[in-house]
């Protein structure tokens, strides 16, 4: 607050600046099925090491409670290479199921363009009077 009791405004017209502003993202979200696999593997890891911690601070201080901690903590592991396994898994029969944006290189890039070139000018050489639109003669219709 001000001297004079009133709230602190932003430079125009007293309007405060806004707390959220939307910006576009850089990448797309992923597809839910993955990101759900993601998620639980980031869980299940993050548990993983927690669990493997306790267990080596059992150890070192000697308690009971050591052994079968490392025998869960080998568990884990399986279950976190798993799980892990699983967003790889995932990600793969999502880009079978639903196709992948490929992007080509530059090389096939230009091939398919001169093999589009040489396509477009043998089926415009077979075509009588075919060619762009304002090329037909005068008077004739057009051909819909």
């Amino acid at each position: 607050m001000c001297a004079d009791g009133e709230a602190v405004r932003g430079t125009r017209g007293g309007e405060l600046p806004p707390l959220w502003v939307e910006e576009p993202a850089v990448r797309p979200r992923l597809p839910d099925p993955i990101r759900d696999a993601a998620v639980r593997s980031v869980l299940i890891v993050a548990f993983t090491l927690i669990q493997a911690v306790i267990a080596f601070l059992c150890t070192m201080a000697g308690s009971w409670l050591a052994f079968p901690m490392v025998l869960s903590s080998v568990a884990s592991t399986v279950v976190a290479t798993w799980a892990v396994l699983d967003v790889w898994v995932t990600r793969q029969v999502w880009n079978q199921r639903n196709g992948v944006v490929s992007v080509p290189s530059s090389t096939a890039r230009e091939r398919r363009r001169e093999r589009r070139r040489v396509r477009h000018a043998a089926g415009a050489a077979e075509r009588p009077g075919a060619g762009r639109m304002g090329q037909h003669k005068a008077g004739s219709l057009s051909r819909a």
